[in-house]
């Protein structure tokens, strides 16, 4: 078998077989197939797609890649989440205790920022002492003992995905459904959960920019995890607005913790309990989302989630102080207004352009290894439906350089569209692909 007549054969619109998806990516892992080629094979399957079968056979050899977590070990059973990634996205901060704290472990592997989307390490690092880089010793332990571990992805697991999307990167083939559809899933099997609900975000703040696109996705995840014996369902969620107010990691998780005490932004509250309700079904701690609601007010009302999201942190090393006190956590040093220039009804918040400055003022990393400020970013206090009047408040910014503030108004101001007509407000949700919708 040689990897050039691999490539050729997807470059001709063929259907690999297992064998074949196998060999290139074990080559690839091990080195023995240059990037070169890699690159190739990669342009070929962006150009003439693949098929579910063949997407599914690319994911579980990138899974075998590397480690393969077994958390039935410590756990009867668990299970994961994964957000495509947004703006204002915290919901990891408030759903894993959530369901924690109704009886179901919960072991997530979680990464860093980039671009305009935020990383839920780079948010729990707020937190001063909070540990992200736990062996995996480490993770079967806590998760164990607690029933709750919220950490970085091991390097061990699913290297070959690493690999591919350093090369994905820089080749122009970042925006391939297959390729994206296996490298989430390989990461979430490799992980050891026995079942997945994936959060895929749609609109102008979301890498899915169209419903078409993310429900391809979400149909794609969901027949991939149904090949692989992992019970999967994917929610189809809106990012055409922030989610929550809070934009920036700081900010992000005093929010989170606001919404763990009830007091939290409506649409981000509601968005977490569907998301949480959803997780419970999967694991069996309630057989439908409606029976689902009252158990999770129950762990909200108690305080029990509340005291599992303080666990974790203590779990990793976290100083309790500064969730006990958010105002401890990072402040910028500037926090200024911006006011809108008219009144009228909010037909557009603009979550990219939104996310996108948030990472000039440091909130974000444009490249791998850039620092994060945890401190920046914005409170966006409205939501579209919304009537604001003349001078209101828009958008309260977080800056700790000079100049950053300005900055921020000239952008964020691109962002807002106005109307003389009411506006609906924008939904939650589109819908859920699941094995029953495959049919």
């Amino acid at each position: 078998m040689r990897a050039v007549d691999i490539i050729i054969k997807k470059r001709d619109g063929l259907e690999l077989t297992r064998e074949e998806i196998h060999f290139f990516v074990q080559g690839f892992t091990r080195g023995e197939i240059p990037d070169y080629q890699v690159a190739a094979w990669a342009m070929a399957v962006f150009l003439q797609g693949m098929t579910p079968r063949e997407t599914a056979d690319l994911t579980l050899a990138m899974a075998a890649s590397g480690e393969m977590l077994d958390l039935s070990q410590v756990v009867e059973i668990a299970v994961d989440k994964h957000s495509s990634g947004g703006v204002g996205d915290k919901t990891s901060l408030v759903v894993l205790p959530w369901v924690a704290a109704c009886g179901l472990p919960v072991g997530k592997m979680s990464g860093r920022g980039l671009g305009f989307s935020g990383g839920t390490l780079d948010k729990m690092e707020s937190i001063p002492g909070y540990r992200v880089n736990l062996s995996k010793e480490e993770f079967l332990t806590q998760l164990g003992r607690i029933g709750i571990v919220l950490s970085g992805q091991s390097a061990d697991l699913a290297p070959a995905d690493g690999k591919l999307y350093a090369l994905r990167d820089v080749t122009g083939t970042v925006d391939s459904i297959p390729l994206i559809a296996s490298s989430i899933m390989s990461k979430k099997i490799a992980a050891g959960a026995q079942a997945i609900v994936l959060d895929v975000k749609c609109g102008n703040g979301a890498f899915m920019q169209t419903l078409e696109r993310a429900r391809t996705l979400a149909r794609l995840m969901v027949s991939i995890g149904k090949q692989v014996g992992r019970r999967t369902v994917a929610v189809l969620s809106d990012m055409n607005q922030p989610l929550g107010y809070a934009v920036g990691n700081a900010l992000e998780v005093r929010e989170a913790i606001q919404t763990l005490h009830g007091e939290g932004p409506r649409d981000f509250y509601e968005h977490c309990r569907h998301i949480a309700a959803h997780m419970l079904v999967l694991g069996k701690k309630a057989p439908s989302l409606e029976a689902a609601q009252p158990l999770l007010d129950q762990a909200l009302r108690s305080g029990a989630a509340w005291e599992m999201f303080r666990k974790l942190v203590e779990a990793q090393g976290g100083d309790l102080r500064y969730v006990d006190e958010p105002q401890r956590l990072p402040t910028a040093r500037w926090i200024e207004p911006l006011r809108s220039p008219r009144a009228g009804y909010l037909s557009a918040i603009h979550a990219r352009t939104i996310g996108e400055t948030a990472v000039l003022l440091g909130a974000g990393r444009a490249r791998k290894g850039d620092p994060i400020d945890h401190a920046v970013g914005f409170i966006v206090p409205h939501k579209v439906g919304d009537w604001v009047e003349a001078g209101e408040v828009l958008v309260e910014i977080h800056a700790n350089r000079a100049g950053d503030v300005e900055l921020a108004r000239q952008r964020l101001l691109q962002a807002f569209s106005w109307s003389e007509a009411p506006q609906p407000p924008l939904p939650l949700f589109y819908g859920t692909e699941s094995e029953e919708t495959l049919e």
